[in-house]
């Protein structure tokens, strides 16, 4: 022990010594100086080229976009979280070895733990201490709950947070700490945001912590991978992974959507990111407190995409192709052939539009429905149900490719040999795989099992899911063939993807 605090006294000398003679050279310039070289003269720039007075107006805009930033970043949090997951060790190396060359031995099988952590955004709505932030940031792939759930505020306190419930289909959690001085962000309407208007992405990329990006709203509308709510807002401002739950704020320090998607050929941000509308929000906050779960009403029709000349405002609603047995739609005596014009007195333009509006409709709500049934105008009445737990809902019937000649004696095939997304080659989906690639539990899809070099499809790896091509639900290999069949060669594809926890849409152009 004597020898060994000898030893250490031995090597901190020896490095003082080595720092004063580093800093003797650097102050007398002779550190990486040429012999008989002298130090250069320079003289910074002591005025700046513009003066504020010049530009006025972005200076106001300087002041007020950081007024804006500084009073909302204490409601936005990071969301740190933890699991144990037990693996069987078969075999391996005795950690030893890397100190000790002479011992090298395997170990004998055993069971070990793991801990997985994961990190997202989060933001206060309540003066209770609710966080909404993504599901997925507080689950795992089977739903089930992380071991440990941490927030640490923008003033650096970490406080421990319970999990009051979450629901994967719209990806969405409400979180609660416990302390009085929190600020909660108003949840704003979102039906009024227009694109143009000046936004604020806030969370946590990477790890980054209170990381502000800006920009504008892209588009309002574009598809979510449910028919249970709303369609998503695009933004450009920039959303990397770790924003994941942070919120989307407008001019006024409000929420109008809560970060979840980009769409991405690198699995970086390009410019086009996804939010869920502060509505759909603020109606699954509201359930999730009062039923410790999201109630979901339908109406139980089934919809068909509109025909190549079927343009202009007579095509205005939704033309109903199925009616479900039972459903609220059955019991107004819809049928097929019907083409819903008006939601309770909203002009309905598309399914979307529909599928929007019975989402925020209270159950057992009396609706009227203004329908087209042929050249006629009829007006029915129902009331909106809880969904069945079965219920499925794929939205829009596809329009299938009509069938091309085929020479005489070949045979008819439907693989996209020869298709734009021939390169792609997927298999089905199994439980066990989506086990092994950590998957969320709604994950349904087609797994993607190679990629063709120099292919221009470079951006799909082995291992990710395609959950959707253009808006059209794949649940199996022969749903991706059939659709991938019917695909224009010249226009651009977006397929929704899922690689492990993360979902994004990436978009493949014709080379």
């Amino acid at each position: 022990m004597k020898n060994f605090a000898k030893f250490l006294l031995f090597v901190l000398l020896v490095s003082a010594g080595i720092s004063l003679l580093y800093d003797y050279r650097l102050k007398h310039g002779g550190l990486n100086l040429p012999s008989g070289r002298k130090p250069e003269k320079y003289t910074l720039a002591s005025n700046s080229s513009v003066d504020p007075k010049q530009v006025p107006s972005l200076e106001a805009l300087n002041r007020e976009r950081r007024a804006l930033v500084k009073s909302v970043i204490p409601s936005v949090v990071a969301v740190k979280t933890s699991k144990k997951i037990g693996i069987r060790q078969e075999y391996g190396l005795d950690p030893f070895e890397f100190f000790f060359q002479n011992r090298r031995q395997l170990r004998s099988p055993r069971d070990e733990t793991l801990v997985q952590n994961s990190l997202g955004s989060g933001v206060i709505v309540t003066n209770e201490g609710h966080i909404i932030t993504n599901s997925h940031v507080v689950t795992d792939r089977e739903g089930n709950q992380v071991d440990q759930i941490e927030v640490q505020l923008s003033d650096g306190q970490t406080k421990k947070a319970r999990l009051v419930g979450a629901d994967s289909e719209v990806d969405l959690a409400v979180l609660k700490i416990d302390d009085p001085n929190i600020k909660p962000l108003k949840l704003a309407d979102s039906d009024t945001v227009q694109p143009g208007d000046f936004v604020l992405a806030i969370g946590n990329p990477f790890g980054f912590e209170e990381t502000v990006t800006d920009g504008i709203i892209s588009s309002k509308g574009r598809p979510s991978r449910t028919d249970f709510f709303g369609d998503l807002i695009q933004t450009n401002a920039a959303i990397n992974p770790g924003n994941s739950g942070g919120p989307l704020i407008n001019l006024r320090g409000e929420v109008i959507g809560i970060n979840t998607a980009i769409a991405s050929t690198t699995g970086g941000s390009q410019g086009i990111g996804f939010a869920i509308p502060s509505n759909t929000v603020r109606t699954a906050l509201e359930s999730l407190l009062k039923q410790g779960r999201i109630i979901r009403g339908y109406l139980g029709i089934q919809s068909r995409a509109l025909q190549p000349d079927e343009t202009g405002s007579d095509t205005d609603g939704v033309t109903v192709a199925e009616v479900m047995p039972g459903s609220p739609a059955a019991q107004a005596g819809i049928q097929p052939g019907d083409v819903i014009r008006k939601f309770d007195g909203h002009e309905v333009k598309n399914f979307n539009a529909l599928r929007t509006f019975v989402a925020q409709t209270p159950l057992n709500k009396q609706v009227e429905l203004d329908v087209m049934r042929g050249r006629k105008a009829v007006k029915v009445t129902t009331q909106i149900k809880e969904q069945p737990i079965d219920y499925q809902t794929s939205g829009v019937t596809p329009r299938r490719k009509q069938p091309q000649p085929q020479p005489p004696g070949q045979p008819r095939n439907q693989e996209p040999a020869d298709g734009p997304l021939a390169s792609i080659h997927v298999e089905e989906l199994t439980p066990e795989m989506a086990r092994q690639l950590d998957l969320p539990a709604n994950v349904r899809g087609v797994l993607v099992s190679g990629v063709d070099p120099d292919s221009g499809v470079a951006e799909l790896q082995k291992g990710d899911v395609i959950e959707e091509i253009n808006q059209q639900p794949v649940t199996s290999v022969a749903d991706y063939n059939k659709i991938a069949a019917a695909l224009e060669p010249g226009q651009p594809q977006v397929l929704s993807v899922c690689r492990r926890r993360m979902r994004s849409f990436l978009v493949l152009r014709p080379r």
